[in-house]
């Protein structure tokens, strides 16, 4: 039988969790931290990406296989640096990744869902360009097993992967690019950040885009580089010293909810 005292303990219990319950709710990560977390990934990836591909293997990579194969080989441990750099790259990239569909969901679920699906496919290119970029050392430290080879072959075969591992680099690009695009447009619709942002962001991403046609894309390299640094940079910063609108944020997500059929 239950006494009145009995129902007011387990009131009293229930007030309890609801009130433990709330801290719970009230320490989820606020908008405008999760920018800012999006903004220190997106440095960390862009460097991680960035050190093995143009300050590792292309200073170590000339115009002579033997001179390349010789720089590779008196290098391995600073070789071997840049592979793990490339492998946490791609972990940077998908956690970047995921807090930007966090992000642009609130604006239109349908194209952050898009963009989702680009930057996903380009760290699964990412991933296959770290296992490329580590096919030259494979080949010229497994001699024993390249005995049907010359000297000169190995080399040329080594060369072959740094050729391989440069193509899907640029694969890697022009996904990058089709998220740049996606992302722009959603940055650019949105309220809770600088509107300014997605359009630069937009030209950079057609720019990457570009690499689909790699002669061209190359012929104007210096015109990508500056839209890549008038839109990526600034972007960072501004996640990572600013963030984004909290309320204006919540605001467009409550508007989102309101109007499903919309997104």
């Amino acid at each position: 039988m239950t006494t009145q005292s009995d129902s007011i303990v387990e009131l009293g219990d229930a007030s309890s969790q609801e009130s433990d319950a709330r801290p719970k709710r009230a320490a989820a990560w606020s908008p405008r931290a999760r920018a800012r977390l999006a903004g220190v990934f997106e440095a960390l990836e862009g460097s991680a990406s960035a050190i093995p591909q143009q300050a590792i293997l292309g200073g170590m990579v000339v115009s002579s296989a033997a001179a390349t194969a010789t720089n590779i080989l008196s290098n391995q441990q600073l070789y071997w640096l840049g592979f793990a750099l490339s492998v946490l790259g791609v972990g940077f990239h998908l956690a970047w990744a995921f807090l930007f569909y966090q992000l642009m969901r609130v604006v239109n679920r349908t194209i952050a869902g898009l963009a989702a699906f680009a930057i996903l496919t380009c760290c699964a290119i990412q991933a296959v360009t770290a296992l490329l970029y580590l096919g030259p050392l494979i080949v010229l430290t497994r001699e024993s097993s390249m005995t049907a080879f010359s000297t000169a072959q190995v080399q040329q075969l080594a060369g072959v992967f740094v050729d391989l591992n440069s193509r899907a680099y640029q694969v890697d690009l022009v996904f990058f690019g089709f998220w740049c695009i996606l992302t722009g447009f959603l940055i650019a619709r949105s309220t809770f950040l600088p509107r300014i942002l997605g359009v630069l962001l937009m030209i950079d991403g057609i720019g990457w885009a570009t690499f689909m046609v790699p002669p061209f894309a190359n012929a104007i390299f210096p015109a990508i580089a500056i839209a890549s640094g008038l839109a990526e940079i600034p972007l960072m910063l501004w996640l990572i010293i600013f963030g984004v609108n909290n309320e204006r944020w919540k605001e467009q997500a409550r508007l989102a909810e309101a109007s499903p059929h919309a997104h």
